[in-house]
């Protein structure tokens, strides 16, 4: 396995993570739709390196339920503050934005809403059978919080029939008090399971962020994990610190690091694996279902 670590507390980012940003019509086009929808992305909200890129190639990450969050994990970029009203109009103005940008792959995500008794499980039910309803023919992925762990609000994802469904443990077990102090990585493991378990023809998919200081027995440990869940969809990509507020970068993972740690989930079993330093849970997501 090739060592996936330079030295701690390094001061500039490596040659690997440095990148033009695209331009161009498609992106402006894109970026404007969206503005003028009223509607939230995840890679505007989070922060994303893939934005400029996304955009450009006709995709974005829908935010669905309003920008602010009800958790306070240290890595991400989303707004930590008191939740909106749920918009009983959104799921319609996604699946028109949708079929405005011309998606045959559509990817819907959310702030984790503890604030609501079902985790806001029901608004992702409607905002799948909106999307199918206007769009047919288009794949649906969801990226989905963990609902607490209540089974009930996930059996509504369930049966709304995204043809994949995605939930992040993110870390690693022991970084999780650090990293997710909300969360529970057995919690995780377990909704992975109990979808792989309900429905044969949803993909279970899941991602992992590297560089929080985790070692390569505990990467090997939580992939082993994963696949024993029944995730076949893996992303791995680089944690990259939002803001001086949010946890610094521990290590800075090679790209030849990223394809070692590719071989070795593809050698457990995981059907679709994408890893690399600008990887994340939704890059390049259809290409994976091969849409």
């Amino acid at each position: 396995m090739t060592c996936t670590c330079e030295p701690k507390k390094i001061k500039r980012k490596p040659k690997w993570l440095i990148r033009n940003l695209p331009t161009g019509p498609e992106y402006e086009r894109i970026r404007k739709e969206i503005n003028q929808s009223g509607l939230h992305t995840v890679c505007q909200e989070a922060k994303c390196p893939n934005m400029w890129e996304c955009y450009s190639e006709k995709t974005a990450t829908f935010l669905i339920m309003g920008p602010n969050c009800t958790r306070r994990c240290r890595f991400c970029a989303v707004q930590k503050n008191s939740p909106e009203p749920l918009n009983d109009q959104e799921p319609g103005k996604v699946a028109d934005a949708a079929f405005r940008m011309g998606l045959k792959y559509v990817v819907i995500t959310s702030v984790t809403r503890d604030d609501l008794d079902d985790g806001g499980a029901v608004f992702f039910s409607k905002t799948i059978n909106a999307v199918k309803s206007k769009i047919p023919d288009a794949k649906i992925e969801v990226l989905i919080p963990d609902f607490q762990g209540n089974k009930a609000a996930l059996n509504k994802v369930i049966n709304a029939k995204p043809d994949v469904i995605n939930h992040n443990v993110e870390t690693v077990s022991r970084l999780y008090l650090t990293v997710r102090p909300q969360a529970d990585y057995k919690q995780s493991l377990e909704l992975l399971q109990y979808v792989a378990s309900s429905d044969s023809d949803i993909v279970v998919k899941s991602g992992i962020m590297l560089g929080l200081g985790e070692t390569d027995e505990e990467i090997r440990e939580t992939l082993t994990d994963l696949y024993s869940s029944g995730c076949r969809f893996l992303t791995m990509g680089q944690y990259l610190q939002p803001s001086k507020n949010h946890l610094p970068v521990e290590q800075f993972i090679t790209p030849e690091a990223f394809k070692d740690w590719e071989k070795f989930a593809l050698k457990i079993g995981f059907s679709k694996v994408a890893g690399g330093p600008f990887v994340r849970s939704s890059y390049h997501a259809g290409a994976m279902l091969k849409v």
